[in-house]
């Protein structure tokens, strides 16, 4: 019942989605040539020569929300995982219907359809249909979203969910799901061989029998879900139960007593046909390496090109707050442990630390007056744009650290140095999430393995536009 609920929600969303699409692309005809809002130039093309684009546009946005993983339906998706997964679909839907219809324009359309302009879309078209598809296709998924919410909430069309495991890591999972009812689940209870004590289970939940037993129970309790969280001692029961209770139809999830190993995504790889699983797999690679790279160089070069008359102000007030160059350079480390001059603009007087390194604070009484107020706006950090573009940074990633507070930390923080699987940033997750500057390095690694593991060109973007906004406000610190 479950299964055939989802499948006929994910054809309501593409077919939802089809249809807020034609609405877009009508609106931002009707925006464009009827409201008065533009200067009309070439003249106003009959709407039938857009009525006979309507269906290739029905098409394409399901593709792009496709790519974009919105049609694999996870409870536990944020609503801003939402905004940015339908504005970089709708971006992809536009480019490739920009691309396609100049393509049928050129090449296969008839010469009275040429003569005509038949398929052809004016360029502020497409983007007025942008923007009215990412607030359509938004607000019809937060619509659904807390409809459902609605329905979990009052109790009605809850995934059963029974736990194979009580111990530590089923008890996480628990409580995961406890602190989520809005998620949709309703657990029912665990299975367990090593349970002990009086059946009371954990956090009110009972423990309904052994693991021998769970494909009864399954049965009988109408379970959805099995989620086994057996402790690494335990596995060897692995086998017996899946087999056991997947012949009652019922979905088994597997989570694995490995969490203290799997720092990274973890991602199996084939030997000659033996599976082997990579514990710490990085996404940087291929086709996502090439992307990340070409936002990089794209966003760095409109900023260093944007920046050149203020930052020749800059550089003005910069020499005439105190004596010595413009530009400061530090030895920082980034991808896979090498080092590299990072720069910037110079921010405290010459020779600020006699004694060696300084661990950054808040209020940095050796920073000039001026220098102060490019911290506190982050300007300092403009000039390591040039780093991006020259390939020794990325627009996003871990901020990169100076060589001897990495020797400190590598031997004090367990996996710290797997944040140099990737490129440091200017930027990162663990920066617009408030762990910056002198905050704990714990929570900061945290959120950078947690950005390395999950990364995706949406995710980058998200990152940049909470930085843009973060700019505006006061100073958080040094990073």
């Amino acid at each position: 019942m479950v299964r055939r609920h989802n499948r006929l929600l994910v054809a309501f969303h593409v077919g939802t989605d089809a249809v807020m699409a034609m609405m877009a692309f009508l609106l931002a005809y009707v925006l464009r040539f009827e409201s008065g809002l533009f200067v009309i130039t070439r003249g106003q093309p009959p709407i039938e020569q857009y009525f006979s684009v309507l269906p290739f546009v029905a098409l394409v946005v399901p593709i792009g929300f496709h790519f974009q993983g919105l049609y694999r339906l996870r409870r536990g998706r944020s609503r801003i995982d939402d905004f940015f997964n339908v504005l970089v679909g709708s971006i992809f839907a536009v480019v490739l219907g920009i691309v396609s219809t100049l393509y049928f324009q050129a090449y296969y359309a008839s010469d009275a359809q040429r003569d005509t302009g038949a398929f052809e879309v004016s360029r502020l078209v497409w983007g007025l249909f942008l923007v009215c598809n990412i607030a359509f296709g938004y607000l019809s998924r937060k619509f659904i979203r807390e409809a459902l919410e609605r329905r979990w909430l009052a109790g009605v069309g809850l995934r059963r969910i029974l736990i194979a495991g009580a111990g530590e890591l089923g008890r996480v999972v628990a409580d995961r799901m406890l602190e989520h009812r809005e998620l949709g689940y309703q657990l029912v209870g665990f299975v367990d061989d090593k349970a002990g004590g009086d059946h009371l289970g954990y956090r009110g939940l009972p423990l309904l029998g052994s693991l021998s037993e769970a494909a009864e129970i399954v049965a009988n309790e109408k379970i959805d879900d099995l989620y086994v969280a057996l402790p690494l001692e335990e596995h060897m029961k692995l086998l017996a139960l899946i087999e056991s209770t997947s012949r009652e139809g019922v979905d088994v999830k597997v989570v694995p007593d490995l969490l203290q190993f799997i720092a990274l995504r973890a991602r199996l790889e084939d030997l000659d046909g033996v599976p082997v699983i990579n514990l710490n797999d990085v996404p940087h690679q291929g086709l996502s390496a090439f992307m990340k790279r070409t936002l990089d160089i794209v966003i760095s070069a409109g900023a260093l090109a944007m920046m050149a008359i203020p930052g020749l102000l800059i550089s003005w007030l910069i020499k005439h707050s105190s004596p010595g160059p413009v530009f400061y350079t530090q030895e920082r480390m980034g991808l896979d442990g090498k080092q590299f001059d990072v720069y910037k603009f110079r921010t405290m007087p010459l020779n600020a630390e006699p004694e060696g390194p300084v661990w950054g604070d808040e209020i940095d009484p050796r920073a000039t007056g001026i220098g102060a107020w490019l911290r506190a706006h982050d300007l300092d950090e403009w000039p390591q744009f040039w780093n991006v573009l020259v390939g020794e940074m990325s627009i996003v990633g871990p901020r990169p650290e100076r060589p001897f507070f990495v020797e400190q930390f590598k031997h004090r923080i367990p996996q710290y140095m797997l944040r140099h699987k990737v490129k440091a940033g200017i930027t990162g997750w663990a920066q617009v999430n408030g762990w910056r500057g002198n905050t704990s390095l714990e929570k900061r690694i945290e959120y950078d393995l947690y950005y390395i593991e999950n990364w995706s060109v949406t995710l980058d973007i998200k990152i940049m536009w909470l930085t843009l906004i973060r700019v505006l406000t006061p100073n958080r610190g040094a990073v």
